[in-house]
């Protein structure tokens, strides 16, 4: 709202300091801060609301040590990281961005999910929540929707640089041929509607989801829609699982965000995007400005849900984040990286895929159900082999921190 305000006003009445809002850097600072602010200062009222409701945590005893003593604490905090989201993005964002759009789209969409996840858990009574069933059917509706849009949205384009190849000529200064060298020089830039996406650590890294089908556009555009559920459903669940110690997945998020909204900077910026030699997505910076507030929003949420917890986020917090995330990826065309950039939420993941599957094989074929772990998902099993929440917290954070270090580094090792 208030980058086309002062925009008019600037254009109309050449107020001063109306241009600040033009400038995506501010806007993300701006985001920062607000974000942050709402969290802390609003957070305390909510976390007080929600007691009086007695709206608190059902935690069944699983004999992990200090579990039972957050029973009842509030939940569904995650209402508090989407009010710190949407608030800054109407205020500071770039509104008729599509991308923008989606991202938006996005976190009402998975967190009315989890919402209904929590208010079943909590209201109903029913420790299991939302039927699965359901979930995955939130979670492919919202990969259609985003995977449709990528494809259709005339908005949506990438700039493609056509070269030539030219040979130069180096001599002495008697006249004595040096040198031939070989270069490609840029003719022009055209944008272009594609299916391309990165792969990493690769040097010329651009794959076209086309190519598998034979460029036919229908088979294309089924292809890039189960892509995009299949992105969408790994990593909000991904994140889902991982929520389940004071502060894990909020403090997990963090670099995760910091990197992606990076590669949007770079990837939307004509100049890195040339120098980096990355695919250059129009439009994309303004994502900056989304991911500065998811940012402020999920280190203001630590203040609250850091070890001892005063609240939990709820499926409406962490299906949130993880979805964000995955769109996130989907729109500056990274999606291929999240393996490595969201390495938590994968092993997480495998780690409860794992043992399930090893469970019923054990089962059926000894009568015998075995574990793999002591306890999935992961974060619990080194609860069960004794190591202290926080340490368990503070180790992922550094893994986190490091495997976004290494997602950066992809940039140049190619």
């Amino acid at each position: 709202m208030f980058y086309h305000l002062f925009r008019y006003l600037d254009r109309t009445y050449n107020i001063p300091g109306s241009g600040m809002f033009q400038y995506l850097s501010f806007r993300s600072a701006m985001a920062v801060i607000l974000s942050l602010l709402i969290v802390i200062v609003f957070g305390r009222a909510v976390i007080d609301f929600l007691r009086r409701k007695q709206i608190g945590e059902e935690i069944r005893d699983l004999g992990l040590d200090g579990q039972l003593q957050k029973r009842g604490t509030p939940t569904m905090g995650g209402l508090i990281i989407l009010m710190a989201i949407l608030a800054p993005m109407l205020l500071l964002g770039k509104l008729d961005n599509i991308y923008v759009q989606l991202l938006l789209v996005s976190t009402v969409w998975l967190g009315f999910i989890g919402g209904l996840d929590d208010y079943i858990k909590v209201f109903r009574h029913r420790k299991e929540g939302l039927n699965g069933r359901f979930k995955i059917v939130g979670q492919v509706g919202l990969g259609i929707i985003v995977g449709t849009t990528m494809w259709l949205s005339p908005d949506i384009v990438v700039r493609e640089k056509t070269t030539q190849p030219v040979q130069t000529l180096y001599v002495d200064v008697d006249g004595t041929p040096v040198e031939t060298v070989q270069q490609r020089v840029v003719l022009n830039s055209e944008s272009i509607k594609t299916t391309q996406t990165t792969i990493p650590f690769i040097k010329n890294n651009e794959f076209d989801y086309g190519w598998l089908m034979g460029g036919h556009d229908v088979a294309t555009w089924v292809l890039y829609v189960l892509v995009a559920i299949l992105v969408v459903t790994a990593v909000s669940n991904g994140a889902n699982l991982t929520d389940g110690l004071d502060g894990l997945v909020t403090g997990v998020s963090v670099p995760i965000v910091a990197v992606l909204g990076l590669l949007a900077y770079l990837s939307g910026h004509i100049v890195y995007a040339d120098y980096l030699n990355i695919m250059y997505i129009p439009d994309a910076g303004e994502l900056v400005v989304f991911a500065s507030a998811l940012i402020g929003a999920l280190v203001g949420f630590l203040w609250y849900n850091s070890f001892p917890a005063q609240i939990f986020m709820g499926d409406t917090g962490s299906l949130s984040i993880g979805g964000i995330i995955a769109v996130f990826s989907l729109c500056i065309r990274k999606e291929l990286l999240l393996p490595l950039l969201c390495g938590i939420f994968f092993v997480e993941s495998l780690s409860v895929m794992l043992q399930v599957g090893w469970f019923k094989y054990t089962k059926r074929k000894y009568g015998e159900g075995r574990r793999i772990l002591l306890m999935s998902p992961m974060h619990h099993h080194y609860q069960k082999k004794g190591m202290f929440e926080t340490k368990i917290v503070t180790r992922f954070w550094i893994i986190s921190l490091l495997l976004a270090s290494i997602t950066l580094v992809t940039l140049k090792i190619r």
